[in-house]
């Protein structure tokens, strides 16, 4: 498709970078792994985990970095500590001993339990939620074996709603849209003006506030945490 060039604020690349230190612990010399393009939001979630707090951010050649036995290979080489990965890259790599690995996240895509059976046991292991709209990174969930997947609660400074199709939250256990707010949110598309009235509405109650409609749906459940339930239309993201 054609890439959206979503404005996103400073305050909320700094956000994210916060809040990965209280949820993930990175800090002086903690080794985290590039593992995305460049080109791709993701990977600036990887600098701002290492770079700003002292932290060593590893790359690699691609075919170094592809999922399998040459990724597994190079974790084990590097000594990673940290890494995040989508779903069907990490399910790729065969279990194996990965002593220096004490942290995983997935995102990007719908996490499965038998992932999270596989992985969790030996390691803390972070299901991750959000758009580049909201700054990459907008719920998380650590999991356990055991645990049915869902993508969490907001991070700091962040406020997720479920609403219907007339712009009012859905009860507890309902699917609705997620819509999201906060410090991250991009101050719209380039260009896009049609597109900014559609996806970037008024907060209807937080006057002078916005959301994002991430054509998303969701669900929440009795404790707070919200289960993913797929798109609203047939884009792919």
């Amino acid at each position: 498709g054609q890439p959206k060039a979503a404005l996103l604020r400073h305050r909320g690349l700094c956000n994210v970078s916060h809040e990965q230190a209280r949820a993930f612990g990175a800090g002086p010399g903690t080794r985290v792994l590039e593992f995305s393009s460049l080109s791709f939001a993701a990977a600036t979630f990887d600098v701002v985990m290492a770079l700003p707090k002292g932290g060593t951010l590893v790359l690699g050649e691609r075919e170094e970095l592809l999922p399998g036995p040459d990724l597994l290979d190079f974790l084990r080489r590097h000594a990673i500590e940290l890494v995040t990965l989508p779903p069907t890259a990490l399910a790729q790599l065969p279990p194996a001993d990965l002593p220096a690995l004490r942290t995983i996240a997935v995102a990007g895509e719908p996490c499965s339990a038998e992932l999270v059976q596989r992985w969790a046991p030996a390691r803390r292991f972070f299901n991750l939620y959000g758009p580049t709209e909201a700054t990459i990174w907008t719920t998380t969930a650590e999991l356990r074996a055991g645990d049915v997947p869902t993508i969490g609660r907001p991070i700091g400074n962040t406020q997720v709603l479920l609403l219907d199709a007339h712009g009012q939250p859905v009860p507890v256990g309902v699917p609705g849209e997620i819509h999201i707010g906060g410090v991250g949110l991009a101050r719209g598309y380039l260009a896009r003006p049609a597109l900014d009235a559609e996806r970037f509405i008024a907060h209807p109650f937080r006057p002078g506030e916005r959301l994002y409609r991430t054509g998303d749906l969701g669900r929440r459940l009795p404790d707070g945490r919200v289960e993913f339930g797929g798109r609203s239309d047939s884009q792919a993201k």
